[in-house]
């Protein structure tokens, strides 16, 4: 059992209060995105022991497959998706041939791993994953009556399903789309929306969205996509080649243990939207999927979506339960405590108490572990194989 210490990732989205007040810390005014619980080497976690020793993580548990992150977002992310397992490959392959720096802005595959993700809310949290029916693309794009939504209009009823929406995405990040252009969209919908027309929130994420980036397409294209609102305790998974973009809240990450991110736009990073087009697939539809938990225990939700790394368990403890509640058995798992104080107890008689926003990792010699306070603790950790995994329900 080692108590971890976590990096920190300031990217400019991110919210000033929302980590430092999780983590029950003073804020100073620079966003913080991300805190990294895990070995991935961009962003490793510290170990330390009960005598106070401090070791890499990678040191104590090896490369862990999975990865834990507490997100803050306080203005969107950038449109994104991620690769395959193969994608992966070839492409980390081929930039580490061609010589190009881990470090360098203009690096998309910052190591060989896919990165699937599950998205867990601590507080409301939007998002928009994937994209909408056709039909639906439709219904929002021909009331704005704009000279590009009626190019994007014509264009996909002659051409219309997953593969048609696809070369309109691909279009509008080819074509020359000024800001005018894009100025004109979001104008539209904010006529509309002053009328009380919002189709399926489509206007006003536009709305929100063009505040931060006015003059990106990523705007326009934000209309093809769905909107999420996951309330505290709901989960979705993103599977690889699912374009998304966070756009505020408080959640838990946790995923596959990479940083592979191809960008489109929204974002002053390196964009590579051939890169992210390619990765779209042709299977149909994206897949979006609020993933539906199992009860492990009666205190215990376990949210495992099927085929991936990585699966996330939700205890909650009383002191109605003064012999405390079990958490899961896993080889090697990463333990957060996302509210109150609680004790971690092992059956080799070590103990860890934690607070809000502490964390630790607990190896295959940490059996039969309980929990016991008033809190909640997330335990993110590699499922059994052919293990019962929670269902994924199609939102429409």
């Amino acid at each position: 059992m080692y108590r971890l210490r976590n990096g920190v990732q300031n990217y400019s989205w991110g919210s000033p209060e929302a980590i430092p007040r999780f983590f029950g810390e003073r804020a100073d005014g620079t966003p913080v995105a991300e805190v990294w619980i895990g070995t991935h080497p961009l962003q490793p976690s510290t170990a330390i022991d009960s005598d106070g020793d401090v070791k890499q993580l990678s040191d104590v548990a090896g490369d862990l497959p999975f990865m834990l992150k507490v997100l803050a977002a306080d203005q969107p992310l950038s449109l994104q998706v991620h690769p395959s397992k193969s994608q992966a490959e070839d492409g980390f392959s081929m930039e580490e041939s061609a010589g190009i720096p881990l470090d360098s802005p203009d690096r998309v595959f910052k190591d060989a791993n896919h990165k699937p993700e599950m998205v867990y809310a601590l507080t409301t949290f939007d998002t928009l994953i994937g994209f909408r029916p056709t039909v639906e693309i439709l219904r929002v794009l021909a009331p704005l009556e704009t000279p590009l939504t009626k190019r994007l209009v014509e264009d996909l009823r002659a051409d219309p399903g997953f593969a048609g929406i696809v070369r309109r995405l691909e279009w509008l990040l080819t074509e020359e789309v000024t800001a005018a252009q894009v100025g004109e969209v979001v104008g539209a919908c904010r006529a509309l929306g002053r009328l009380g027309l919002d189709i399926k929130r489509a206007y006003s994420t536009a709305v929100e969205i063009a505040e931060y980036h006015p003059d990106d397409v990523g705007v326009v294209i934000s209309l093809m996509l769905n909107r999420m609102t996951l309330q505290p305790g709901e989960a979705a998974y993103l599977g690889a080649g699912i374009i998304h973009a966070h756009l505020r809240g408080l959640c838990l990450e946790v995923m596959a243990s990479s940083d592979n991110v191809l960008r489109a736009g929204l974002t002053a990073k390196h964009v590579d939207p051939a890169g992210l087009v390619a990765c779209l697939g042709h299977t149909g539809m994206a897949r979006i999927a609020r993933v539906n938990p199992e009860f492990a225990l009666a205190d215990t939700e376990v949210f495992s979506p099927a085929d991936v790394e990585f699966a996330l368990a939700v205890t909650q403890v009383s002191h109605a339960d003064p012999e405390g509640v079990s958490l899961v058995n896993a080889k090697r798992s990463l333990l957060i405590c996302t509210g109150g104080e609680v004790e971690v107890r092992s059956d080799a008689g070590e103990t860890a108490r934690l607070a809000r926003g502490e964390s630790i990792y607990l190896g295959p010699d940490d059996r039969d572990c309980v929990v016991v306070g008033l809190g909640e603790v997330a335990q993110a950790f590699e499922p059994a194989r052919r293990a019962v995994h929670s269902r994924l329900i199609d939102v429409v």
